[in-house]
């Protein structure tokens, strides 16, 4: 069994924690399992847009009644958008030490996937050389364990050396693995941490940063029936002298609960807000990045399996300025106690 351990944590000289993830190169040998988590449940309304958006004139995807008088009876979900989801949902294994995919060998579709399926992704390493190439078996199976998909495919990696520094050195606590062991080789990867392993004064960096395009901006304010101009009307925001059109407020608060879910995964409820700042615009362009302190940590009178975090989030832009900040309380589950129908194993067990 391959020693190396790979933490989900750094610590910078200042003490905060940077989320971590994605295994190099150099992590990686033949015979490794890996499962993949979280899994993605599939609609019939991303079904009708992936066809509609890569002009898939295939009724059998988005034309229920003609779907409903196939063999199928419903309709088949596009493949290709299952294909994405697969190499997709290995991100936080692979998708960091990735420099591109070279070659699909064989991909398979070996049972149909419906809307209100749940998919899930385990990705086995068949070979490993020395050239920085790696070649991988990916499968999907669903809700009832069957493998509805699976892809043989040789993807080019980043060696450590070439990855962007690191902040600091990796953390080397069994809460903060990456991966937990599930067998001789096979791990599964973790989702955020339970109640018992938060501590107050903790400050969390979180990994995934979100450019927001000018193109998404007018598409949220729509969706939300948030007219204002600023949000979608350039020339209305160039005539006030503003570089760009405005993200909507009620949005970033959405954003930048959601940018701290690597960490605050193994959330029952969110239980509001309190204190919301906002303290700039923050305008198409701008990348936005998320970081949390645990305010203070206390039991659940009611709900014996979950803890209560206060948690106090600010937003920054890529500029390190504050665009919003607050407070929240949140419930989390207790470790063992999530009612996930295939939940990673305990992190009390051996960690990569």
């Amino acid at each position: 069994m391959p020693t190396l351990h790979h933490s989900a944590y750094a610590r910078d000289p200042d003490g905060l924690l940077h989320e971590r993830f994605g295994l190099p190169f150099e992590a990686l040998e033949a015979g490794q399992i890996f499962e993949h988590r979280p899994g993605i449940t599939f609609s019939q309304q991303e079904n009708v847009d992936e066809a509609l958006s890569t002009f898939n004139a295939a009724q059998i995807h988005t034309d229920e009644a003609y779907a409903a008088r196939t063999a199928w009876q419903g309709p088949l979900m596009v493949s290709t958008w299952t294909l994405q989801r697969l190499i997709g949902m290995t991100w936080k294994t692979f998708g960091l030490g990735r420099r591109r995919i070279e070659i699909l060998h064989e991909v398979r579709m070996s049972t149909p996937v419906f809307a209100g399926d749940t998919l899930c992704a385990r990705t086995e390493v068949l070979a490993v050389t020395d050239d920085a190439r790696v070649r991988l078996r990916t499968e999907a199976c669903n809700q009832r364990g069957d493998t509805v998909a699976w892809a043989d495919y040789t993807v080019r990696m980043w060696r450590a050396s070439e990855l962007p520094e690191r902040p600091g050195p990796a953390v080397d606590e069994a809460r903060f693995a990456s991966h937990v062991a599930a067998g001789p080789h096979t791990w599964v990867e973790t989702y955020g941490l339970c109640f018992e392993d938060l501590r107050a004064g903790e400050t969390f960096v979180h990994a995934l940063r979100r450019t927001v395009e000018a193109h998404e901006i007018a598409a949220i304010a729509r969706r939300a029936l948030e007219w204002s101009p600023q949000h979608h009307d350039l020339a209305w925001c160039e005539a006030l002298g503003e570089s760009g059109c405005a993200i909507p407020q009620a949005w970033l608060v959405g954003l930048a609960t959601a940018l701290t879910t690597l960490t605050l995964g193994r959330v029952s409820a969110n239980l509001g807000w309190t204190e919301v700042r906002f303290l700039r615009d923050a305008r198409a362009g701008d990348s936005l990045q998320a970081r949390s302190t645990i305010r203070e940590l206390r039991s659940s009178r009611s709900r014996a399996h979950e803890g209560i975090a206060h948690v106090h989030t600010t937003l920054m832009n890529g500029q390190a300025q504050p665009v919003l900040d607050f407070q929240r309380a949140l419930l989390v589950y207790r470790r063992g106690f999530e009612p996930a129908p295939r939940s990673a194993p305990d992190h009390t067990a051996a960690p990569i």
